[in-house]
């Protein structure tokens, strides 16, 4: 593990260092991933009495800190540290939602993805139960 310190942050802060991670695994924060933390963070129960205007800063703060050496390695560090384990299936069902957003996750989303699950020490069982569930929430119909 890495001697990069942990920051300390709050647990709604450390859910969106999670959506941010899975959204920046790529090289990019498309609009999609960006309007879908949006929501999340003003109608989620999780972020209630959250002040949604920090969005913007905590997602700052976490590109930060993923500019740092060992820069992944601190931010999952603060979100494991951070999250009791009853926010675990949150943080990855909020992750799996961003990972959704613009269409199907792509090859670098869905390894993000795996190295939360394990930071979250859920299982394969219960991280596919979520992926699904986000599958299913941002399906898109089209039009015939």
């Amino acid at each position: 593990m890495s001697q990069t310190p942990v920051v300390a942050i709050e647990p709604q802060v450390a859910l969106i260092y999670t959506m941010v991670l899975v959204s920046a695994a790529d090289g990019t924060m498309t609009d999609a991933e960006l309007a879908a933390m949006g929501r999340i963070v003003q109608h989620l129960p999780a972020f209630e009495g959250f002040d949604a205007d920090r969005l913007v800063t905590s997602g700052r703060d976490c590109a930060r800190l993923l500019r740092q050496v060992d820069g992944f390695e601190a931010v999952a560090q603060t979100i494991q540290v951070t999250l009791v384990p009853a926010l675990a299936e949150t943080a990855y069902a909020l992750a799996c939602d961003i990972a959704a957003a613009d269409g199907a996750a792509d090859r670098e989303e869905r390894h993000m993805l795996e190295l939360l699950r394990q930071r979250l020490e859920l299982s394969r069982d219960e991280a596919s139960a979520l992926e699904k569930g986000a599958n299913a929430r941002f399906t898109r119909i089209l039009a015939a």
